[in-house]
Parts: C-alpha cells; sequence; structure tokens
C-alpha cells in the first residue's frame, strides 16, 4: 500500500492540536518528567528542524525558544513544516538517514507525530485511534532505518537473533534481526509500534519460542 505521507501529516498534526485545549501542565507519561506543554516545544522546534533540513540542507538547526502561548505558536510551525514539505518529494534534503530526500521528511515528520499524539492523547485523557497501515510503515521505519543506526552510534549492541512481529489487523509481518527467527510475538499494528517506541510493554502473552532471546533483541535501545 503506497501511503501519501503529506495527507497524514496534515492530519497528525491537526489531531495533535486538538489534545491542546485542556491543561498543558498535564504530566506526559512516557517522555520523562515531561508535561504537555514541553511535549508541544519539542514537537514545534522539530517541525522547524525538518523545515530547515530541506530548505538549507543542513541539520544543526536550532529553534528559537517560543513565546508563552505555544499553542498559535505550533500552529505555525506545522504550517511552515507542510509548506516546506509541499515538494516534489524527490527534491534533495539533508536527512540522518537514506534516502536524503523530502520523502524522508514526510515520512518521519508523520510517523513522529503519530506517536507523540498518542503520547498527547494519553496525557489528555482521550482514547487514541491509529491507522494501522501508517504503524505498520512505522514498524518497518524502525526495523529499517532506527536499528541500523542506533547499532552505527554505538547506542545498542548488534542483534544476534530475529524475532518476527506479526501485525493481526494487517496482511504484514517484519523480522528484527539477522537469521531464522527464534522467537514470534502478535499483535496490532499499533501495539507493535508502540512497543518498539518504548510506549507500551511487549505482549509476552502472545510469544511463541525463546522467550529469553525475544527479551534480550527487544531490550535495544531501539530507537533514539
Amino acid at each position: 500500500m503506497t501511503l501519501d505521507h503529506l495527507a497524514l501529516l496534515h492530519d497528525e498534526l491537526a489531531a495533535f492540536q486538538d489534545c491542546l485545549t485542556g491543561d498543558l501542565s498535564a504530566p506526559v507519561e512516557h517522555c520523562g518528567d515531561w508535561t504537555l506543554h514541553d511535549l508541544v516545544v519539542h514537537l514545534g522546534q522539530e517541525n522547524l528542524w525538518a523545515a530547515a533540513a530541506v530548505r538549507e540542507l543542513r541539520g544543526d538547526y536550532v529553534a528559537e525558544p517560543p513565546p508563552a502561548d505555544v499553542v498559535p505558536w505550533f500552529a505555525d510551525t506545522a504550517r511552515t513544516l507542510t509548506d516546506t514539505l509541499a515538494v516534489d518529494p524527490a527534491t534533495e534534503a539533508w536527512t540522518f538517514f537514506p534516502p536524503h530526500t523530502v520523502g524522508f521528511w514526510r515520512r518521519r515528520r508523520c510517523l513522529e507525530t503519530l506517536v507523540h499524539r498518542w503520547d498527547a492523547e494519553q496525557a489528555a485523557g482521550r482514547p487514541s485511534t491509529l491507522n494501522p497501515a501508517l504503524c505498520g510503515d512505522g514498524i518497518a521505519e524502525v526495523i529499517d532505518g532506527f536499528v541500523p543506526r542506533q547499532i552505527r552510534l554505538g547506542r545498542m549492541d548488534p542483534l544476534q537473533a530475529a524475532i518476527r512481529l506479526n501485525a493481526t489487523d494487517l496482511p504484514a509481518s517484519w523480522q528484527l534481526g539477522p537469521g531464522v527467527p527464534v522467537a514470534e510475538l502478535s499483535g496490532t499494528a499499533a501495539d507493535l509500534l508502540l512497543m518498539l517506541w518504548g510506549r507500551l510493554p511487549a505482549p509476552w502473552q502472545t510469544l511463541t519460542g525463546n522467550e529469553t532471546a525475544a527479551r534480550d533483541i527487544l531490550r535495544g535501545p531501539l530507537v533514539p
């Protein structure tokens, strides 16, 4: 399935912003000691960083501190990002792993916003519904992009075995690690993605195979 990451990014940014009508001092459970306000600042500044990676072909952009009222400021950063990405996805851009194109940032910012939208909804006490196909794309991004980068940067050891992740709501599965999988885990694409990003525990009740090896593979850290 081909995903329209730019259209989905618009949707995810809007859904994130919908969470900003309440108490911005609410804690965000899976982001250390951050509040929802801190999460808004983080996502907004990264919107501007990604826009600079496209417009200025560099990854060292540092955004200015936001104003006191971060909600309209965030909306401005979202417009800056989506306007910047509304060009040919094959356009050259600075990125931190291939492809070095605008298409990378359409996908990356969409998936980043998806996870942080879930964070914001949890902080705001709202239910979350995540697009299974987009979550499946996010699982592939972790396995094909972030895990090799984490290993390359010395943040995790090379994997010595493999686990297979089976989506229960998509006709899809993914292999994490080399060789014949020693274990399998099954869950919705959303639950598997949130597991890889440290938001949810692994669905160990669905495990088949070597649990010790599976836990070792998933120990990571698989993502930054």
